[in-house]
């Protein structure tokens, strides 16, 4: 079989991750984040819709990563998130980065919000 390694071009993808942090394209990052395409920053957790409400024209697919361990994104959220158009995927967050990274790879309009794994997933 044939492995291909996998170029992002422009794009921001996800490298690492660790107590309470993520790398993203070369840089630590603290806390919940929100990456698209085109950068990160931080996003507010579940309670900010808005971060990730304002990227509906920009994306199909919304990954949501709830730390280590897979947890329900509350109802109301994902509601609102449908609502304006985008595809939600929940998933622990090693697994949300390493999605968007798949998909980002491929050119797709994706973006990731994660919560933190280790001592400040919370």
């Amino acid at each position: 079989m044939r492995l291909s390694e996998i170029t992002f071009s422009a794009a921001t993808p996800i490298d690492g991750y660790g107590p309470g942090f993520f790398r993203v394209g070369g840089q630590a990052m603290a806390g919940p984040i929100c990456v698209t395409a085109e950068g990160a920053g931080p996003w507010g957790g579940f309670e900010d819709a808005d971060t990730l409400l304002a990227l509906s024209d920009a994306i199909d697919v919304l990954f949501i990563g709830t730390g280590g361990e897979i947890a329900h994104v509350p109802a109301g959220l994902r509601e609102r998130l449908e609502d304006a158009g985008m595809g939600v995927e929940t998933m622990h967050s090693p697994a949300a980065a390493r999605s968007y990274n798949v998909l980002l790879a491929e050119g797709r309009r994706v973006a990731v919000a994660l919560l933190p794994v280790g001592d400040s997933a919370g």
